[in-house]
């Protein structure tokens, strides 16, 4: 070994080498030589531990014997307290060498103790245990024949079960930290033990006396009472009972002390009386918790029956209370009511069975169970007996619980769960550390306690009794309490009725409890009732239990008792005010009739936009249909089509595809009909401005050259679509602030698409210039004769569908604050295309399906003209126009026809050619 591993070793022997000392003058020859097992040989200096030979040793510490007097370590023998106990280690150690679930292939031995109910004793024998863990040196100690001597090497201990009293345990842990070996108890409740830095290897399957008073302030904050008062009987128990449960009250919050009352040692005539005063100064904290002794509570309850405050007190009491019958005799009705704690505890049959079945014979390993056997049946075995003076000899045929009382005692149900405890640890430390190998590996030679102890504070097992075995971070188990209360049943006898338990936490049946006359609900014990739900408490200044209720108002709810929160902002509180809840997400829905009114308008369009195609389609030959322009007509059609089919979009639950479609279409439709008709506006103007020039005709006036320049205008709509799909792809999102009014009940979210205003009038905006240019060109050719051309109707067209959207801007954008914004602007926005589309229809292709249905006479080839005849009409028609504001009439008209006679030969007359030459 290096020496830097020898230093702690040696720094220990240093500092126990006094201790040590003694150590092997009692103990040294007892790790030598084997253990006496036949009771009837001289038990003299085997008689203090018990040896059993196992692959792993865990040590025992067991109050065997009481304390001894007059200098004697050792009294009396304790057989309940001592022998149940101890047999309760062996027992378990059977059980778990017998389970081939639990350490399989490994046998648990043990090394047990007596500590004879003192602590100094106590630690001299724990010594043992840490004799393998130092090193001895024999270098200056030679045999009488001058060879070195060779010490038997004593038992390994891994770990070690007990002690009983805290002030045994308290001594033990300062020796065994020092070696690492964890230490698990099975009886020490004192709450100084919970001190993880001090008695770091320490833990116990019982709980502290601390524990007692959080189950107290459990039920009492489980009754809902706020405002209580106190009672303890002057000393250790009473007084650190109360201060443990003032201290953790005002820690946790919620309950307040009205008033601590004390009682006296040695009480006065009238004493009671004025503690029963005291106690009603604040009459609203009628719940009195009691950490008093049996004839404190009996006295007290004696008291109120006098001062006729029968049923006024609400009494909690601790475990000197419990379920006892001698406080609350004759005192029946004024203890009703009365809540009670008490540990609790379970007895294990099989090991009733195993101790009843032990006898001198089959009990032999048990150094102490001849000792026991005497006191037990008061008898003597043979010369070597320790009772001489007893009359009656043993005969070994005595049978436990037959010829004997016997009551199991209480803590055998911890001492198996703690050596339980202890091999769930081992057998987890084993699977992880020698998974797989049969037995001990080598890595678990040399257990490591400090390794071992944390598998110890990681157990959760089902122990002997069927209650969970777990630590918490200082070693403690939880505490387990059963709750009883005082009740008075119909047939007017008192009893004490379980109604709760306590684990750590309290389970408590509140159907079960009963309180004076039968009434079934907990009455109160607060300063200030309890506010409503959706309310907080404003706390009076220097009175924490007492408060004002206000009510959480707007989107704020209740966060806790004490204040209100603002709910997220997709959120509203409901309606107790205890929380938030989403806010419901609302649509357009088909019934409304915001959107029923443009599904109509635009179903009627589909259809009249349908029977136009589909007529113009079947006289696609007629002079009317191509006088109109049959290519250009198709796409103005396609694009009224697209402006009522956009309807339907725009009403459509949104999504991504829904949204899709509103960004192409929402524009496309206008974009469509506004290129189709500035195509047409601008190639008349183009006509009849080149023929004021010249008589030749302009250029990109054929139906192909019509068509590219209209695909040009709406490839630029298509291109600016496509850049913002890119720059931002479709999706939804839920819009709260438009509709979230004042009162969160109407509050909505509008679920959108995420097209802002900016983007629709960005979408919007280039089918409006084109529709602006378009009336400007209208406006140009207002002129022109209408029998040439369809500048007329273009241009009331326009000048409605301007006067349209110069309407739906205002309601558009006017109705943004409102709370119907949703619905109003997408009725608007629908209804507008619709009529922009309507008008569109009904002005430019109404009248020509009207002639080719009702009139097809008129749909046949006029006459027909060159293009220079049209062009020559048309400036004589302008030149017209503009001398009729100059002369009388009369004169105009007879210029002009002369003018015409002169240019026009009379020889060749011509017609106009719808198919080449028509505007």
């Amino acid at each position: 070994m290096a020496r830097g591993s020898k230093n702690p070793s040696l720094s220990r022997h240093c500092f126990l080498s006094l201790l040590m000392l003694e150590s092997y003058w009692l103990l040294g020859s007892a790790s030598q030589k084997p253990v006496i097992t036949d009771p009837q040989l001289p038990l003299q200096e085997y008689a203090h531990s018990i040896r059993l030979d196992g692959d792993i040793i865990l040590g025992g510490l067991f109050p065997v014997h009481a304390r001894g007097e007059r200098g004697v370590p050792c009294g009396e023998l304790k057989k309940e307290k001592g022998i149940h106990r101890l047999e309760a280690m062996l027992f378990a150690i059977d059980l778990i060498n017998k389970d081939p679930e639990l350490l399989p292939n490994v046998t648990l031995g043990a090394r047990i103790l007596d500590t004879c109910s003192r602590d100094t004793y106590a630690l001299e024998q724990s010594l043992t245990f840490v004799q393998a863990l130092i090193e001895r040196d024999g270098s200056d100690v030679r045999c009488a024949n001058g060879d070195p001597p060779i010490f038997a090497k004593p038992d390994k201990v891994v770990g070690v079960i007990g002690a009983a009293a805290s002030s045994v345990s308290i001594m033990v842990a300062n020796i065994l930290r020092l070696f690492k070996i964890p230490q698990i108890s099975y009886a020490s409740t004192a709450p100084e033990l919970s001190d993880n830095t001090r008695y770091d290897f320490f833990s116990r399957v019982v709980p502290p006396d601390s524990y007692q008073a959080q189950a107290m302030l459990d039920i009492v904050t489980a009754m809902e009472w706020n405002y209580v008062s106190t009672l303890a009987s002057e000393g250790n128990y009473g007084e650190s009972g109360v201060e443990a449960f003032v201290q953790i009250s005002r820690e946790l919050g919620g309950v307040c002390i009205a008033q601590s009352v004390k009682v006296p040692r040695e009480p006065k005539p009238g004493e009671f009386d004025k503690i029963i005063l005291r106690l009603l100064e604040t009459p609203n904290a009628r719940a009195v918790v009691m950490f008093a002794n049996e004839d404190d509570i009996r006295r007290i309850l004696d008291a109120a029956k006098r001062n006729n405050q029968t049923g006024h007190f609400l009494w909690v009491g601790s475990d000197s209370w419990g379920s006892k019958i001698s406080p609350v005799v004759q005192q029946e009705r004024v203890a009703e009511g009365a809540v009670t704690i008490l540990p609790k505890r379970a007895s294990i049959d099989a090991f009733d069975r195993y101790f009843r079945s032990r006898s001198l014979s089959n009990n032999r390993r048990n150094v102490w169970f001849a000792e026991f056997w005497e006191e037990n049946f008061v008898c003597k075995l043979g010369m070597h007996g320790k009772r001489p003076g007893s009359p009656k000899k043993c005969t070994g045929l005595e049978k436990v619980g037959r010829d004997s009382t016997y009551e199991q005692e209480g803590k055998v149900q911890f001492v198996m769960d703690a050596v339980y405890a202890m091999a769930h640890a081992l057998h987890r430390m084993h699977r992880d550390l020698c998974s797989g190998f049969p037995g001990l590996c080598p890595r678990m030679a040399n257990i490591d306690g400090k390794e071992l102890l944390s598998y110890i504070r990681a157990v959760n097992f089902n122990g002997s009794a069927n209650t969970p075995v777990i630590f918490n971070e200082n070693g403690d188990a939880p505490g387990r309490y059963d709750i009883f209360q005082y009740q008075i049943n119909n047939r007017s006898t008192a009893e004490y009725k379980v109604i709760g338990h306590w684990t750590n936490q309290l389970y408590l049946n509140t159907e079960a409890m009963q309180w004076t006359s039968g009434d079934s609900s907990v009455p109160a014990s607060v300063c200030s009732l309890p506010c409503r739900r959706g309310e907080r408490k404003k706390v009076v200044k220097g009175v924490p239990c007492c408060w004002h209720c206000e009510r959480c108002e707007g989107y704020h709810f209740q966060a806790s008792e004490f204040t209100c929160e603002l709910c997220p902002y997709e959120q509203r509180p409901d309606q107790n005010r205890t929380g938030c809840r989403p806010i419901p997400i609302i649509k357009l829905e088909w019934h409304s009739p915001w959107a029923a009114v443009p599904v109509f308008i635009s179903v009627l369009g589909i259809v009249a936009t349908t029977f136009v195609i589909v007529t113009f389609m079947r006289y696609n030959d007629t002079p009317i249909v191509r006088a109109s322009g049959r290519e250009m007509s198709y796409v103005l059609l396609t694009g009224i089509f697209l402006c009522y089919v956009i309807t339907f979009p725009m009403i459509a639950a949104p999504d991504a595809v829904v949204c899709s479609f509103r960004r192409i279409f929402l524009g496309l439709g206008m974009c469509f009909s506004y290129a189709a008709l500035l195509t047409k506006t601008n190639r008349i103007h183009r006509i009849f401005e080149q023929g004021k020039k010249a008589v030749t005709a302009p250029r990109f006036i054929s139906p192909a050259s019509q068509l590219v320049i209209t695909f040009s205008l709406i490839s630029a709509q298509l291109l600016g679509v496509l850049a913002w799909f890119a720059a931002d792809p479709p999706h939804t999102f839920v819009d709260y602030g438009e509709q979230r009014t004042q009162d969160p009940g109407n509050a909505r979210g509008v679920l959108k698409c995420d097209i802002s205003d900016l983007s629709l009038i960005c979408s919007l905006g280039y089918s409006i210039l084109l529709m602006v240019t378009c009336t400007v060109y209208a406006i140009k050719t207002r002129g022109v004769p209408e029998t040439f051309n369809e500048a007329k109707p273009i241009g009331f067209t326009m000048y409605t569908t301007c006067i349209i959207w110069l309407a739906f801007i205002p309601i558009f954008f006017g109705t943004a604050q409102s709370a119907e914004r949703m619905y109003i602007q997408t009725a608007t926005l629908t209804v507008s295309l619709s009529l922009s589309a309507s008008v569109s229809l009904g002005m430019l292709y109404m009248p020509k399906v009207y002639i080719i249905l009702f009139h097809p006479e008129q749909n046949v080839p006029k006459r027909k003209r060159s293009f220079k005849a049209i062009v020559t009409a048309a400036a004589m028609t302008t030149k017209l126009s503009q001398l009729a504001a100059e002369r009388p009439n009369g004169e105009v008209k007879t210029e002009l026809c002369e003018g015409m006679e002169a240019n026009v030969p009379s020889t060749k007359t011509t017609y106009v050619s719808y198919t080449n030459h028509a505007i």
